[in-house]
């Protein structure tokens, strides 16, 4: 025999408490008031009632609020009907449908348990009650009751309940500091006030839709994930998990974010650098492979904007975890001198299948069936390179070209600085219309079309101190590998983007790719 699982004291329609265990046998049994096999059970509970309560406690333990007092009236019950309307008792003993009943002895050992209505059982609970208290057997019809009727789920294990229950359990995953907040106060305008948010309403991260967020991982709540600078701050996935929440986010957007944090506090991406700058830069996020079309991301109209839910918080998410876990707030070690949209969110998914060419992860390493977010540290974008008029490839590279020729600034050339180039798919029809037009040949194109003469040069010489050129006299980019280029977009428009990089290398801030775990 068990012993039964939690001590719990509750209180009966008229407010009087009654407490398990006692020193007298229990038949306890949990219910709640809509659940038709609770109903047919009712009447056979207040039998043994009338026939055993001079010797056992009889309880009810029901989950239905205002309700409980109907259930009780409608079967004329005289055994106390326990409150559990917030159903922590049913999560404390693991009740997973009603009725679910427990026959105790004086010493709490449980000496049957069973759930919903077979019929057998019932009869055997009814002979054993007898034996055990040495009393006559409780009169009851068996021949009019069904043989066999399933229960219904316990109402704890409706998500929101019993996500809330795990959150307040004694070996919950929820370890962050818990803040009680008035009830006549206004919540969101609390984040505002605490500091929380990124100029936007904040969605609360109540225990229960913490929870909620963890499902969306097999990772350890209490696994540290990255050191966030500035502070330094531990991001445990349950951190971020919690900022993922006040983003807006899905429990299965949570494994992107918590790769993004990976990437983002590298040394080799330098998100410390790339918050603090003047310059206003900030992480652009591209996702590949299969994690995109699972959560819903949009890789085509609007890509780039607003609308896709996925696209906004998962950005936005990354960058409340470097504000709210690394300290990093506007004004504080964030000194951007005009600021930059970005720093909200920034991403969106690679229109693999649109693209003639390798996918961006495949570029850098990955299988093509991996799921990878790579970030770039950029400073103003999504910039339009519009070419509604050439119909030659090279026509169409000459204006993509062009379209970069002012990252930084036009008059700086040969720069080691990252660029991120989103071709739209009817630009890359008119690039692929006389065959193959490759990304690296696309890229030696730039350069070239970006070329100037030495006397029109004004080369910035400490961006390029730790850089050995590979590019053309005066071309655009130090190297050809500073141009990134994906596919993005929808079907109609032409349309591509550019994203204009913060200093690329040592000294600033190189793209780095994780693959998106589970």
């Amino acid at each position: 025999m068990s012993k039964a699982p939690k001590d719990f004291l509750l209180n009966d329609l008229s407010g009087v408490p009654h407490g398990f265990p006692s020193k007298r046998a229990s038949l306890i049994c949990f219910v709640k008031e809509d659940c038709e096999t609770c109903n047919t059970a009712a009447p056979v509970l207040e039998a043994l009632k009338q026939a055993h309560g001079d010797a056992v406690d009889v309880l009810l333990i029901a989950q239905s609020g205002e309700a409980n007092a109907i259930f009780a009236e409608r079967h004329s019950l005289s055994m106390p009907v326990l409150d559990d309307t917030s159903c922590q008792t049913a999560f404390e003993w693991d009740i997973e449908s009603v009725p679910s009943v427990f026959w105790i002895d004086d010493a709490g050992d449980i000496k049957s348990h069973f759930e919903g209505f077979i019929r057998a059982d019932w009869e055997t609970l009814a002979a054993e009650m007898s034996k055990d208290t040495a009393q006559a057997a409780a009169q009851i019809d068996w021949a009019s009751l069904p043989e066999w009727r399933p229960g219904c789920g316990s109402k704890h294990l409706d998500p929101t309940i019993h996500n809330k229950l795990r959150a307040a359990a004694e070996n919950s995953p929820i370890h962050a500091r818990q803040i009680d907040i008035a009830s006549s106060d206004d919540v969101a305008e609390f984040m505002f006030d605490q500091g929380f948010s990124d100029g936007l309403p904040l969605v609360p991260p109540t225990p229960e839709r913490v929870m909620r967020m963890l499902s969306g991982t097999q990772r350890d709540p209490q696994e540290v994930v990255a050191a966030v600078p500035p502070n330094m701050g531990e991001a445990t996935v349950e951190k971020i998990a919690i900022n993922a929440v006040m983003a807006g986010c899905k429990p299965e957007y949570l494994p992107v974010v918590i790769a993004a944090v990976e990437a983002a506090c590298t040394d080799e991406f330098n998100i410390h650098g790339v918050t603090a700058t003047t310059m206003g830069a900030s992480p652009v996020m591209v996702v590949n492979g299969p994690i995109r079309d699972k959560i819903g991301m949009n890789k085509g109209l609007g890509a780039l904007g607003a609308g896709n839910r996925a696209n906004a918080t998962i950005g936005r998410a990354l960058r409340l975890v470097v504000r709210n876990v690394g300290g990093a707030s506007t004004g504080g070690v964030e000194r951007s001198t005009l600021g930059n949209p970005m720093k909200f969110t920034m991403c969106f998914a690679e229109h693999e299948e649109r693209s003639p060419w390798p996918a961006l992860h495949v570029e850098r390493g990955f299988d093509a069936q991996d799921s990878v977010v790579t970030l770039f540290a950029m400073t103003s974008g999504p910039m339009h390179i519009v070419d509604q008029r050439s119909r030659s490839p090279h026509d169409i590279a000459d204006t993509l070209g062009l379209g970069l020729d002012g990252v930084f600034s036009p008059k700086m050339r040969n720069i080691p600085v990252d660029a991120v180039l989103v071709v739209c798919p009817e630009h890359i029809d008119t690039l692929m219309k006389d065959g193959e037009f490759s990304k690296d040949a696309l890229r030696a194109h730039i350069q070239s079309v970006t070329a100037r003469p030495d006397a029109e040069q004004s080369v910035d010489a400490a961006l390029r101190s730790d850089t050995k050129s590979d590019a053309p006299v005066g071309a655009k980019f130090a190297s050809s590998e500073y141009i990134h280029i994906v596919v993005a977009g929808s079907e109609a428009g032409k349309f591509s983007s550019a994203f204009h990089g913060w200093v690329t290398g040592a000294t600033g801030s190189l793209s780095v790719s994780k693959k998106i775990g589970v």
